[in-house]
């Protein structure tokens, strides 16, 4: 005999008003907006470094030790209105970029075969065991005998300073994606370039944007050591030139310029780039608060 179902009563509730439990809606203050804007706190912080460097130089009073801040933004203006450090700043990220690519693409395909075979594991751990310690700019001499005196011989040691962070991450970024990812890739039938490419990338890209950075970080690092070694290509040289030779005519402003011009770049890179790429896919994804 089927059960008679059981008449359960209905209750209508009153919508309960915030005002009830006491909360009060208040609009944040200006200084509140303020403090809860990332780029108004960067740059609160870089004004007072900036007045800290001012006061510094202004107590030392040796502008060949420590050119005053003023000075230098005045020297970094000139150079570049007269199109001086722009000319400087294009050669170098021009032979950057072309090594950082190279780098990167020689990570990817390391990173992949090292994920595809037992060999190729085996491999790049034992790459990265041996060369990632080594720094990029000791291979400078063997980079001049071999490639000459040149761009060839920059992008050579700019290789190496990219390939060994970008390929360490990604594989450690790999090796990291949970069994549960992997299954649901073999379920849809991926592998190869595919099961890469769809299921470990993704799972894995923190540790690649990380290693991306270190990468740049890197070389940005080895190509202005390289240029102060040896800067000229084709009659020209990049920023790490430009600092050599204003350091020689004892033009400290410029030399400082040089340097601020190098931190400015990298600052623009990591705010323009890697911040958008991290916006629209790790913190997109939920990945990252």
């Amino acid at each position: 005999m089927a059960s008679q179902p059981i008449d359960r009563p209905e209750f209508v509730r009153d919508q309960v008003q915030e005002s009830d439990f006491g909360v009060v809606l208040k609009p944040l203050t200006l200084w509140e907006k303020i403090c809860d804007n990332g780029l108004i706190r960067k740059c609160a912080i870089l004004l007072v470094l900036a007045a800290i460097w001012q006061a510094y130089a202004m107590f030392l009073n040796n502008p060949l030790i420590l050119p005053t801040f003023l000075a230098t933004l005045q020297s970094f203006t000139e150079r570049m209105a007269s199109g001086e450090l722009v000319g400087k700043s294009w050669v170098s990220l021009k032979v950057l970029l072309q090594g950082y690519v190279i780098g990167l693409v020689l990570a990817l395909v390391f990173t992949v075969f090292a994920v595809a075979s037992r060999l190729g594991n085996d491999l790049l751990e034992a790459l990265t065991a041996m060369l990632n310690p080594l720094p990029a700019i000791a291979l400078l001499p063997l980079a001049l005998i071999w490639l000459g005196l040149g761009s060839p011989s920059i992008i050579f040691v700019l290789v190496h300073a990219v390939m060994w962070p970008i390929a360490l991450n990604t594989h450690s970024g790999f090796q990291s994606v949970s069994n549960t990812l992997r299954m649901v890739g073999r379920n849809y039938g991926l592998s190869g370039s595919s099961y890469v490419r769809q299921i470990l990338i993704p799972a894995a890209f923190p540790s690649i944007l990380a290693g991306l950075k270190i990468g740049w970080a890197f070389a940005w690092r080895t190509l202005i050591a390289a240029e102060l070694v040896f800067g000229t290509s084709s009659g020209s040289g990049g920023l790490g030139w430009f600092i050599y030779e204003n350091k020689n005519t004892l033009d400290i402003p410029a030399v400082f310029a040089g340097l601020f011009t190098v931190i400015l770049i990298g600052l623009l890179v990591e705010s323009l780039i890697f911040r958008t790429l991290e916006q629209r896919t790790i913190r997109k994804w939920g990945m990252q608060s």
